[in-house]
């Protein structure tokens, strides 16, 4: 436990300290919340941005550095296990994935008078959900990518064309048929739905209940493809 906690406190040291991460999951937001003049209906979407952006955006390339650098290396002839470095790696996003929807929401309610979310615990869930699932598919691209130059590509090319077609970074009904219905099969869609539904009090239990698969699939896929160089 003592290991987990330091080698989770320096990831979440190193995050805080990376200015991309920040803006990103912070400002980047708030600023299309300005755009958007505070539409309510933008907000549920804007953490799932927020949250795609760390796990599948950042995380690959985060991880891959360590192997290029041998730090995984190293690190396996310690007690730290792989399934130790993901656990701190998904505690560490998701901290920061709170702390810039937590900055978003209260913006968004005082600043543009946005409604309250009406079931603040469902929602929670669903960001805890939405949080892991993007780390688990960030994990597969460092599985598979070996180098952090590609993991960031790759996840930047996964990443940022999932949040306009998921309904992340522009509402769905604004697409397409076409895009509409690629973003059905996207592993983000169901978590802008889960955060939808717990802003709105209404309970998505598909969509929480997909969320959970992907994390599962995800997280057996990135540790079956997983080395440590």
């Amino acid at each position: 436990m003592k290991a987990f906690t330091a080698l989770t406190a320096t990831e979440l040291r190193l995050l805080f300290r990376d200015p991309a991460s920040l803006f990103f999951m912070t400002a980047f937001p708030l600023m299309l919340l300005v755009l958007k003049r505070g539409d309510s209906g933008a907000v549920p979407g804007y953490i799932a941005m927020i949250v795609a952006i760390g796990g599948i955006g950042a995380l690959p390339g985060i991880v891959a550095s360590y192997r290029e650098r041998k730090f995984l290396k190293r690190l396996a002839i310690t007690p730290v296990s792989p399934v130790m470095l993901f656990g701190a790696q998904v505690v560490a996003q998701v901290v920061l994935g709170l702390a810039g929807s937590a900055l978003l929401v209260v913006v968004s309610i005082v600043g543009f008078g946005v409604e309250p979310p009406r079931n603040l615990p469902l929602l929670a869930a669903a960001f805890l959900l939405c949080s892991v699932m993007a780390c688990s598919l960030g994990f597969v691209i460092a599985a598979v990518v070996r180098n952090a130059r590609g993991a960031s590509l790759i996840g930047m090319l996964v990443m940022f064309p999932m949040i306009f077609l998921a309904g992340a970074a522009v509402p769905r009904k604004a697409l397409p048929d076409a895009l509409r219905r690629i973003g059905d099969f996207l592993p983000l869609t169901p978590g802008v739905d889960a955060l939808g539904g717990g802003w709105s009090g209404t309970v998505a239990v598909f969509p929480m209940v997909l969320l959970a698969g992907i994390i599962v699939a995800g997280t057996a896929a990135a540790v079956a493809l997983f080395r440590w160089e």
